[in-house]
């Protein structure tokens, strides 16, 4: 069959080694899985990271981590997350010194090591790796010649360390998401709205309506939603926040009723924040804040994110909201969040993004 399994090898010396088919095999079969998984040998081989998403290591001396210049740096990364009913922190937050820095923590997925010496470093400066330990793993080293570079460095670069660290957590969560998404949900998104969405698999129980489509996990707890519906776009006022919040309600009134008439979904406009961003070279308006049912008490926290369809002139909103009472929900909404990160409107004439 594999006739060249059978060949010989010239050697250096020019003597001929023969080897043996299932030597030469291995190797090919090796070879192959490397090129298929696009990272080569190092991705084969580096071992999985360790922690919960959303945990953040950091590793510093002691003696700068205890005095003020540390507490500065816990302040800044010590952040709550926006749009939730209590507050919860962006990140765990973990420290250790580096001579405890062993081959165990070197797993840890997120790291942020802050480096002070004047002898080596004669200005800060920023570095960050990829899977340098683990995989997945991010590693942000901070180098800084004294503790008053390190503390004015805490305010000009922790928020956007956050961010960095958040939008690394959302990635790897999209990356889970290729082989776990609904791919029923998906079908149905893209026979009525055109667009390709991933959303977890549990959310199984599906709701139909008129611009509107409903998935979830149907649980009395930890209960998990995605929706998307679409609306006409009269302008640039349908991305603002009065408009969207009154959009909003009407959709949620007609297509999500409570347990008993007269009961359905809202927004709480004082409790919503909106924002514009770019994603794809399209225009999103995200709203980040609380839902509750008149005439009830459930609520929880929502995201959605409003784009524009330029060519069938509509407003399609994606949202992903979490009912989880008594519990905390930074995971949970964040984990669905990935899932309006994956929604790709109906491509336009000539544009291959999606």
């Amino acid at each position: 069959m594999l006739p060249f399994l059978c060949s010989f090898v010239r050697m250096k010396s020019g003597k001929r080694m023969r080897l043996f088919p299932w030597r030469l095999l291995l190797w090919v079969v090796l070879a192959g899985f490397c090129a298929s998984c696009g990272g080569g040998l190092k991705g084969l081989l580096t071992p999985a990271s360790s922690g919960r998403p959303y945990e953040l290591l950091v590793v510093a001396e002691p003696e700068v981590w205890e005095h003020p210049v540390g507490r500065a740096w816990l302040e800044a990364l010590d952040t709550d997350v926006p749009g939730l009913p209590q507050p919860e922190r962006a990140f765990r937050l973990m420290h250790a010194a580096p001579r405890d820095f062993d081959a165990t923590l070197r797993l840890t997925r997120n790291m942020l090591v802050l480096d002070v010496d004047r002898e080596k470093y004669p200005q800060a400066e920023f570095t960050y790796a990829k899977d340098a330990f683990a995989a997945p793993q991010l590693v942000v080293t901070l180098r800084v010649p004294d503790e008053d570079s390190l503390k004015a460095a805490a305010g000009r670069y922790a928020a956007s360390l956050v961010r960095l660290f958040t939008q690394e957590e959302r990635r790897r969560r999209m990356d889970w998401l290729v082989d776990h998404h609904n791919a029923e949900v998906e079908r149905k998104v893209a026979e009525q709205f055109g667009c390709r969405v991933w959303v977890p698999t549990e959310l199984a129980s599906c709701k139909a309506g008129e611009n509107f489509f409903w998935a979830g996990t149907n649980r009395a707890t930890d209960d998990l939603n995605f929706v998307v519906y679409a609306y006409p776009y009269t302008g640039a006022e349908a991305l603002t926040k009065a408009e969207f919040i009154h959009r909003r309600d009407s959709v949620m009134k007609e297509n999500i009723p409570g347990a008993r008439a007269g009961m359905y979904m809202a927004t709480d406009s004082l409790m919503t924040d909106v924002r514009l961003f770019s994603l794809d070279g399209d225009t999103v308006c995200e709203a980040r804040g609380l839902w509750q049912v008149k005439g009830d008490f459930m609520g929880g926290p929502f995201v959605s994110h409003a784009r524009v369809d330029k060519a069938r002139g509509l407003v399609v909103v994606g949202e992903v909201f979490v009912y989880a009472p008594g519990r905390m929900k930074r995971n949970l909404i964040r984990s669905m969040e990935a899932s309006l990160y994956t929604l790709r409107l109906p491509p336009r004439h000539g544009d291959r993004r999606n």
